[in-house]
């Protein structure tokens, strides 16, 4: 069970308290106003003022108590509905809270061995575990690169990855479009070297692509 705090209790009310024993004045100066009827104690009204302040201390007559807690509850009332209906704004980042990314946002994305990572940038990675120590840290291993011809997809982006070549704890595959065929010649011997076999499909020039022959693999019948 929650306790509760009784000093926070009366510290947010003590407002309220206090409105409400100074509103007994109203009370006490509607009742000492001369008459009987409203009418004509609103006429004496401003003499019920003066009798009632003649001292600042609050009235503990049952009917002025009673004024002041029902002016001290609407008070309250007021103010609670008004902080329920009340919109959050967030001071003077109107405009957005996105800020550039530092070392320390992607620190619990990247694995601490530098092969076992999809490298993003000269500075940022992400690993390629999908069982981190914190489940929370888990991300999608698709990356997708936009840019325009000539801005570095390839250069800076796919062959470092290539190059990486494999992780011991993570055996990786590549497949790789070349619509150029650059980078089959600049990156095939690396990958050779590192235990890769490499297969080629070239829709241009068949001599140069590996086949398949369905037929190599039809055998005769004899009924």
């Amino acid at each position: 069970m929650k306790q509760i705090n009784i000093k926070k209790l009366l510290l947010l009310n003590l407002p309220y308290l206090l409105i409400g024993l100074f509103t007994t004045k109203l009370g006490q100066a509607w009742r000492l106003a001369a008459g009987v009827d409203a009418s004509t104690k609103l006429l004496h009204l401003p003499e019920g003022f003066a009798a009632a302040f003649q001292s600042f201390l609050p009235s503990f007559h049952p009917q002025d108590l009673l004024i002041g807690l029902l002016c001290g509850a609407a008070l309250w009332l007021a103010v609670y509905v008004k902080g329920k209906n009340a919109k959050k704004y967030r001071k003077d980042i109107e405009y957005g809270s996105a800020r550039w990314g530092t070392a320390e946002d992607i620190k619990p994305f990247v694995d601490p061995v530098f092969e076992n990572n999809i490298i993003l940038t000269q500075t940022e990675s992400l690993m390629m575990s999908n069982r981190p120590k914190n489940p929370k840290y888990v991300r999608n291993k698709n990356v997708l690169i936009i840019g325009g011809s000539g801005s570095g997809k390839t250069r800076f982006w796919l062959k470092p990855n290539l190059m990486q070549c494999t992780s011991k704890s993570y055996p990786t595959s590549f497949v790789v479009t070349d619509p150029k065929g650059s980078i089959v010649v600049e990156c095939g011997k690396l990958l050779q070297r590192n235990g890769y076999h490499i297969k080629i499909m070239n829709t241009i020039n068949f001599k140069k692509s590996m086949h398949y022959n369905p037929f190599s693999y039809a055998r005769h019948e004899v009924a």
